[in-house]
């Protein structure tokens, strides 16, 4: 990656991510990417991740961007891709606009139909800075966010910020349902990575797209998180046993997986308020 992609992403988990993949924990972070494929098994592999069918018509795209391949960041962050008889939601604008027109070309593929919805959970340039790529060859795309993202994406690069001007925005008032013909997808809008973030949920087979709420086997990014805030979210995403879920980076959640990120952010939680209770300043 050079100077120009990272600034780019700046704002984001990729500095993050990059920063963690140093010296002696390389080997485990990108182990903690790589993971165990599901039984459903892996449709495609790339240099930048692999996609994993978790069911009919329900797709995860895992991303392995401290593999070392060459385009390794292409899409960086967790998403995925969801059909149904009329419609098809692709989870996530990815990191490169090179990223996000290939899952489109896989939903594509997979599906025998374009993408009709591309949900972007939040603003991170991790998530959202290649979310043009989703439109090429496909103008009548519609996007779904919320307006704290769509500003703040906006603020940062125009020409998204005015592909976003007629996104579909869900409100936190509100669950958003979208009906893709026999299957439903609720988005809830939540916080707590940011104060302006996204779940999804399908409804059968059941699949969590949790965007970067969830994190899975390390430390997530708090750079513009809030400690309780994202522990009262995550739990609210810890309801039923039998969901798969997707975090936004990451092997899929399997085993006691989620009981041990929710024990970490608990700590973390933990420290914040008894450094706050000590008069540390939030700085």
């Amino acid at each position: 990656m050079n100077r120009r992609q990272l600034l780019v992403l700046g704002s984001s988990c990729t500095a993050h991510l990059l920063f963690a993949s140093r010296g002696a924990l390389a080997g485990r972070v990108h182990g903690a990417f790589a993971g165990q494929a599901p039984s459903g098994g892996v449709v495609s592999t790339q240099g930048w991740g692999r996609l994993e069918r978790l069911g009919d018509g329900v797709w995860a795209m895992i991303s392995t961007p401290l593999s070392g391949a060459e385009n390794a960041t292409r899409t960086f962050s967790n998403g995925g891709i969801v059909a149904g008889r009329s419609g098809v939601l692709v989870v996530e604008g990815f990191a490169s606009p090179e990223g996000a027109k290939w899952m489109s070309d896989q939903a594509r593929a997979l599906t025998g139909r374009p993408p009709t919805h591309v949900l972007v959970t939040h603003h991170h340039g991790d998530h959202s800075a290649g979310l043009l790529g989703h439109r090429e060859n496909n103008p009548g795309l519609i996007y779904v966010t919320t307006t704290e993202t769509r500003q703040r994406i906006g603020a940062r690069a125009a020409e998204r910020g005015d592909a976003l001007a007629s996104a579909r925005l869900v409100e936190a008032a509100t669950p958003t349902v979208i009906d893709l013909g026999g299957r439903r997808v609720t988005i809830t809008a939540r916080s707590g990575h940011t104060t302006s973030d996204l779940s999804a949920v399908v409804d059968d087979p059941a699949v969590l797209f949790g965007g970067d709420l969830l994190w899975n086997h390390f430390f997530p990014n708090y750079v513009d998180a809030m400690p309780s805030v994202l522990s009262r979210e995550v739990r609210a995403l810890a309801g039923p046993e039998k969901v798969v879920r997707v975090p936004g980076h990451g092997a899929i959640f399997a085993g006691d997986d989620l009981t041990l990120y929710i024990a970490l952010i608990d700590a973390v939680e933990e420290a914040a308020r008894k450094a706050h209770a000590a008069g540390t300043p939030a700085a």
